[in-house]
């Protein structure tokens, strides 16, 4: 009988330790994180590991379910589904809601980018800088931006005057950058341009060169257009729900703030990997790469000109600091080495 006892209690005691086991590996925190990039893209794998390092770093105390492809949003409502609380979290590109973002969407002007890395440091520099308050209804994690933008299309553009009549994809901003060149600018995410260039629907795109790879864009067009002028880039965002980062102990904001540092670089430097593994893809496919002459450029600069300003008088008339965005972009851009950028989030007033 004390033998059963004995073992009963052991059994017990067994049951408890299991039980206290299963809850100390049980994550307080279960996150959503919806990334508008298919599963295989650069950008949707850095957000997987981005949730792997915040659950390591918290000791499981937080989960993240990474969900790509836009399953839980599409890439345009990807903000506001984070700020209405579908999702937890979300990537997309702040293009893609056009019209919410008037002083972030000077970011994707064309100023002459050179790598993504260094689009990256502007886009976190001046969102810490200027705190917009477009993104006062969200908990801003940081942003990241792809390198210089191209003009890729399935017939040849081997001068300015070739883009008359041409129907280009362009989102945000690049669509005003189409139609001051003459051509006609199609909106639409990159979800959806491969079947538009594979139908003819439009006759080329801008985009950053890793598009034809990660996007496998490169398998429907022809030629590759390295025009400096246009060098623009599309900032995306990481956000969380104002609410969900609220709730998050300071501990583990803390922790998501260290990790949110070191993934935007990462992200950067992605970008640019990214563009010399999809220039050898092109390349590899026998796709024909041209640039325009130094005149012809030239004239692509003059004629983008205006959109500076304008985008600087918008922002004044509507009561925001115009010129001061203005000189930051100017200067930021002009810079070799933009200052390393912290970036922004809740605990960051």
């Amino acid at each position: 009988m004390k033998n059963l006892l004995r073992f009963a209690t052991g059994l017990l005691v067994l049951l408890f330790l299991a039980s206290c086991g299963q809850n100390a590996h049980k994550p307080e925190f279960v996150l959503s994180y919806s990334v508008f990039y298919p599963s295989t893209h650069v950008n949707a794998r850095l957000a997987q590991e981005w949730a792997s390092e915040i659950n390591q770093r918290s000791g499981g105390r937080i989960r993240v379910d990474v969900y790509p492809g836009g399953v839980l949003s599409s890439a345009s409502e990807n903000f506001t589904s984070v700020q209405n609380g579908v999702s937890d979290l979300g990537m997309s590109c702040f293009a893609y809601t056009r019209g919410m973002f008037p002083m972030i969407e000077g970011l994707d002007l064309p100023w002459g980018y050179r790598s993504g890395r260094q689009a990256t440091r502007v886009a976190n520099e001046f969102i810490r800088k200027f705190q917009p308050q477009e993104l006062s209804g969200v908990t801003f994690m940081y942003a990241h931006a792809h390198g210089p933008g191209l003009l890729v299309s399935r017939k040849e553009v081997p001068n300015l005057a070739a883009l008359s009549g041409m129907t280009i994809r362009g989102t945000g901003l690049s669509a005003k950058i189409v139609k001051l060149l003459g051509a006609n600018p199609v909106g639409m995410s990159q979800g959806d341009t491969y079947e538009a260039l594979r139908k003819g629907v439009v006759d080329g795109t801008l985009c950053p060169i890793e598009t034809l790879e990660g996007w496998k864009q490169g398998e429907v067009i022809e030629f590759v257009n390295d025009v400096p002028a246009l060098a623009y880039t599309t900032a995306n965002f990481v956000l969380m729900n104002k609410k969900t980062w609220e709730k998050l102990p300071p501990d583990l904001q803390e922790i998501i703030t260290a990790v949110n540092a070191e993934w935007w670089d990462k992200h950067g430097q992605a970008w640019d990997q990214a563009d010399d593994s999809a220039r050898q893809f092109v390349a590899s496919m026998g796709k024909k790469f041209s640039s325009f002459t130094p005149e012809d450029n030239a004239q692509v600069a003059e004629k983008l000109k205006p959109l500076f300003q304008e985008w600087a008088d918008a922002l004044r008339v509507a009561g925001l600091p115009g010129d001061e965005a203005l000189a930051a972009l100017q200067e930021l851009t002009s810079s070799k080495e933009p200052a390393e950028a912290v970036p922004v989030n809740g605990n960051e007033k």
